[in-house]
This record gives structure tokens, C-alpha cells and sequence, in this order.
């Protein structure tokens, strides 16, 4: 029997936790686990999308609603409360897509041929929860063309594309169509024979905290016939993981944890369906020399002393590569920030300000000559504590 996925679990939270503490720990997972960060570890993948399937379900407040009550009637095990209320002799509960028919084992229902589609909205979650890949996935669903999986990644971008807008470069690892067999799974010349596992129905039942639960075939995959000889290239599944290279437009001021969907650009459809979308999740990676407030771009100028008491000009480059020229007052203590318009981030026709700020270095070591010539200056002050 598949063992359940609880979505919770997955991104390590409680059932209470908040969107943001979701969004949290879900970043936190996907770049700890992301494929391109564990390239020596044949799991990671599978981790990476478990947890990104959580995340889809959890973070959306409707999906996590359906999911939720899909927890209390009993998916994980047990009907929650409203199975520990309920005695031999009591009244029987409605329990959708299904006709209660006495008790079972433990005093609890039997659902026969229980109907995930009577869950309305429930249907696909449910489905999802007890494992499968992608195939199996897709043979629960109606007959016909279906949309193939979104596939979320995270991509890091650098400070100044991030700021000033640009293209990345993304590689993705996806399921397309075997070209040998077309997607079927067999041989070419392959006979094909009525599925013994599922009589040729492509579809199994399984109990599951009181449920019978229809779900595809494991030997046949959902299609109620086996070659006498499986694909060479695909061992059957009808699909292999390739990659591909596509390049993501990043808008003028971008923020870490902006998102974009990208419309055909996912997983491979069923049955001659429409691909699946891609949604990518934007890092903006930190800059040596730069960092950001809201629009405007703050840059912090090394001054010594000397020019920080006397006075000086300092060249300053703006994030889009321009020389500008700042005039340093005399006695201009650290931390002093001198703006200038127009020169920050340009978003929704709106344009920030570069903040230069005065970062005053005090030297570790003086020569001989300069430690008695700031001895004379220090003396010479009218000093009053």
C-alpha cells in the first residue's frame, strides 16, 4: 500500500502555521534540496519536488482549505474527531462520493468503491497524496487530452540584473514523450495483452484509513495493456527526463521572492495535451558594493580621515555603470549620506535615488611622521570633558 504524504510534514511546519511561515520554510527546503545543489545525490530531485508539491498546496489558501478537510475526514489514517464520536448504535454520518455500509474493523466504515471525483475539488489533491508519478498521476484524471505538471524552480539573479532588468539563462530537467515508442511504452513490434493485474481495467483498489480508493495500475500504468516487450529506452513509462535551456526575461526591479509563470514551458501533457507551466521563484543574489531600499540604491564610499576633515571629490559609479562625482564636505562625519536623483531603480514609471554614504576608515597603523603630525592636531584642540 502507498503511504500517505502529509503536506505539513513535508515543509516541517504545523498544521497552524501561517502563509509566511510557510512561504519560509519552503525557500529554506527548495534550496537546500534543489537538484543543481546536490547533483551528487540521486534524491534530491524527488525531495525537490515533493517539497514543491507541498509548497503548491499549502501555499494556496483555497487548495490548503480543500486539503485540510480532506485531513479531517480521514486521509492520514483516521476521521478525526468525528470518527472517535461516533458508536455502534449512533446515527450514521453522510461521507461525500460514497455509501457508508455498516461498520468495519475498529468500529469504523467501510467506503466501497468510494469516488474520489464526489469530492469535488478534493479529488485531485487526494489522489496526489498517495504517491504515484506523474503517468499515474494522470490516469486518474477523465479521459482525454490533459495539461502536463507546472515546475516550479528557484533561480538566483544578480543584484544589477535584478535592478535594471536583463535575461537568465535557466536549465530544467523535464519528462517528454519517448521519441522510440511515442509515448505507449513498448517495443517497437511489441505485442500487447490485457493487464493481469488489473484485469484490463488500468485501474486498482486499495484501502486507506477506511477508504477504497481507485487508483491506476502499477504494472500497466493506467492503460490496462503490457507490451510483451517494454520500450529500451524509456523501460516502459512512455516518457524520459531530458533537459533544456530556456531564457527568463527579469523585469526592472525585481525583489527576492517575485514570481513568474511561463505558459507550455512544464512538464509534458497527457494523451496529447497542452505542456504544463513553468514558475519561477526569483533570489536576487547580494552585490559587493550595492544594496537596496524599495527603488532607491545605496552605496557606501570608502573616505579616510583626511578626506573625510578636509574635504575632497569622489567618483562614484551608478548601478547602471555611470560616473558620478560626489563633492565631501569638510568634517564629514561617517554615515553621511549624500543623495542623488534619478540614478536608483526605474518600476511602473517611478525612479529611486542613489544614496551615497560616507564609510570613514580609520587606519590600523601610522607611519612616524603621520602619528606625530595627529599628535599636534590633537593638541592643538580646545578638549573639555
Amino acid at each position: 500500500m502507498a503511504q500517505s504524504k502529509d503536506y505539513y510534514h513535508v515543509l516541517g511546519v504545523s498544521a497552524s502555521a501561517t502563509q509566511d511561515e510557510i512561504k519560509k520554510a519552503y525557500r529554506r527546503l527548495a534550496k537546500k534540496n534543489h537538484p543543481d545543489a546536490n547533483k551528487s545525490d540521486p534524491k534530491a530531485a524527488d525531495r525537490f519536488k515533493e517539497i514543491s508539491e507541498a509548497n503548491n498546496v499549502l501555499s494556496d489558501v483555497a487548495k490548503r482549505k480543500q486539503y485540510d478537510e480532506m485531513r479531517r475526514l480521514g486521509a492520514f489514517g483516521g476521521y478525526g474527531g468525528e470518527r472517535q464520536q461516533r458508536s455502534s448504535g449512533g446515527a450514521r454520518p453522510n461521507y461525500p462520493g460514497g455509501t457508508y455500509t455498516g461498520g468495519g474493523a475498529g468500529g469504523g466504515p467501510r467506503m466501497e468503491d468510494f469516488d474520489i471525483g464526489g469530492l469535488g475539488g478534493l479529488g485531485d489533491l487526494f489522489s496526489s497524496m498517495f504517491g504515484g508519478n506523474t503517468a499515474q498521476r494522470g490516469a486518474q484524471r477523465p479521459k482525454g487530452p490533459q495539461k502536463g505538471d507546472s515546475v516550479e524552480v528557484i533561480v538566483p539573479v544578480a543584484f544589477r540584473t535584478a535592478a535594471l532588468g536583463g535575461k537568465v539563462p535557466v536549465e530544467l530537467e523535464v519528462n517528454e514523450e519517448c521519441a522510440m515508442c511515442k509515448g505507449n511504452g513498448g517495443a517497437p513490434g511489441a505485442k500487447w495483452s490485457k493487464c493481469p493485474e488489473c484485469d484490463g481495467r488500468g485501474m486498482i483498489s486499495f484501502g486507506q484509513g477506511g477508504f477504497a480508493v481507485n487508483r491506476p495500475c502499477p504494472m500497466c500504468l493506467g492503460r490496462g495493456q503490457i507490451p510483451s516487450k517494454p520500450c529500451p529506452t524509456c523501460k516502459g513509462s512512455g516518457e524520459v527526463r531530458t533537459r533544456k535551456t530556456v531564457n527568463i526575461t527579469v523585469a526592472p526591479g525585481t525583489e527576492t521572492g517575485t514570481r513568474v509563470r511561463l505558459a507550455g514551458q512544464g512538464g509534458r501533457g497527457n494523451d496529447g495535451g497542452p505542456p504544463g507551466d513553468l514558475i519561477i521563484t526569483f533570489e536576487v543574489q547580494p552585490d559587493r558594493f550595492f544594496t537596496r531600499d524599495g527603488l532607491d540604491i545605496i552605496a557606501k564610499v570608502p573616505l579616510n580621515i583626511a578626506q573625510a576633515m578636509l574635504g575632497s571629490k569622489v567618483s562614484v559609479r551608478t548601478i547602471a555603470g555611470k560616473k558620478v562625482t560626489i563633492k565631501i564636505p569638510q568634517g564629514t562625519p561617517p554615515g553621511k549620506r549624500f543623495r542623488v536623483p534619478g540614478q536608483g531603480i526605474e518600476k511602473n514609471g517611478t525612479k529611486g535615488d542613489m544614496i551615497v554614504e560616507a564609510n570613514v576608515t580609520v587606519p590600523d597603523k601610522l607611519t612616524p611622521e603621520q602619528e606625530q603630525m595627529m599628535k599636534e592636531f590633537a593638541a592643538s584642540g580646545d578638549l573639555k570633558y
